[in-house]
C-alpha cells in the first residue's frame, strides 16, 4: 500500500507559482492529486492548475474556492504556502511595512484555512499544512520582526485549528523550514558572508532544497500522517536542535 498516494484527492496550493510552493504542487500532482495554485502571478485558467487571487482578500479567496470546488467536485487539501519578507532592522520597519507581511503570512492563512473548512469537512476530512518556519520558533539569525511575529503566529495558529477541527476529520499541521534558496531568500545567498552565518548553523552541513520541503508536505497532506495533526515539522538541517 502506498500511503502517499494522493489519487483522486484535489490539493490548493496558495503562493504555487514558484520556489517552495510550486515545487509541492509539482510533488502533490506526482502523487496523484489535482492541485489549484492560488497565486497572484499564476494563469489565471483552471484548465492549466492555476487561479489568480490575492490570498489576503477574503471575497476573492472565497470566488477561487468556489471556481475549484465546481470545476474538480471539492477539495480535500490545502497548503498554505504565500509568503511576504520585509529584512530589515525594527526600528526601520513601517507600520504599511509591518502590516504587509502579517497579511500574507498570517491572516491569509486564517482566511484560507476558514473558507477551506466547509470543503473539507463535506468530503468527510482532509489535510491543512501550513508553512511556517524556523523563524516562527526562534530568534533567528538576521532582522526580521515581522516575519518572525507572522510565523509564529502561523505556528500556533496551527495547534489551535488543529484542536477546534479534528472532530471534523480536518488534520491541520505545519512544517518549518530553515533557509532555503528561493526568490525571497536571495539576499542571504547571494552574500557570501550571510550564507557563511546560516551554515554555522546548520548542523548537517546541507541546507534542504525546495524539493525537501515539499516532501515534507506531501507527508502531512497524505495518509502516512493520518494520526499527525497539531504538530510543526522542521525541516532544518538541525539548526533548531543547536
Amino acid at each position: 500500500m502506498n500511503l502517499l498516494n494522493l489519487d483522486g484527492k484535489t490539493a490548493v496550493v496558495t503562493g504555487g507559482a514558484r520556489g517552495i510552493g510550486a515545487a509541492t504542487a509539482r510533488m502533490l500532482e506526482d502523487a496523484g492529486a489535482r492541485v489549484a495554485v492560488f497565486d497572484l502571478d499564476a494563469t489565471d485558467d483552471l484548465a492549466f492548475g492555476g487561479v489568480s487571487v490575492d490570498v489576503t482578500r477574503e471575497a476573492a479567496v472565497k470566488a477561487a474556492f468556489a471556481a475549484v470546488a465546481e470545476r474538480f467536485g471539492g477539495v480535500d487539501i490545502l497548503v498554505n504556502n504565500a509568503g511576504r519578507v520585509a529584512r530589515k532592522p525594527a526600528i526601520q520597519l513601517d507600520a504599511e511595512e509591518w502590516q504587509a507581511v502579517i497579511d500574507v503570512n498570517l491572516t491569509a492563512t486564517f482566511l484560507c484555512s476558514r473558507l477551506a473548512h466547509a470543503y473539507l469537512k463535506s468530503r468527510g476530512g482532509g489535510a491543512i499544512v501550513n508553512v511556517a518556519s524556523i523563524m516562527g520558533l526562534s530568534g533567528g539569525l538576521f532582522p526580521n520582526a515581522s516575519y518572525q511575529a507572522a510565523k509564529g503566529g502561523v505556528v500556533n495558529l496551527t495547534r489551535a485549528l488543529a484542536l477546534e477541527w479534528a472532530a471534523d476529520g480536518i488534520r491541520v499541521n505545519a512544517i518549518a523550514p530553515t533557509y532555503v534558496d528561493t526568490d525571497m531568500t536571495t539576499a542571504i545567498f547571494s552574500d557570501p558572508d550571510r550564507l557563511k552565518t546560516v551554515m554555522q548553523h546548520t548542523p548537517l552541513g546541507r541546507l534542504p532544497t525546495p524539493d525537501d520541503v515539499a516532501a515534507s508536505i506531501l507527508y502531512l497532506c497524505s495518509d502516512a500522517a493520518r494520526c499527525v495533526t497539531g504538530i510543526v515539522l522542521p525541516v532544518d538541517s538541525g539548526y533548531l536542535a543547536r
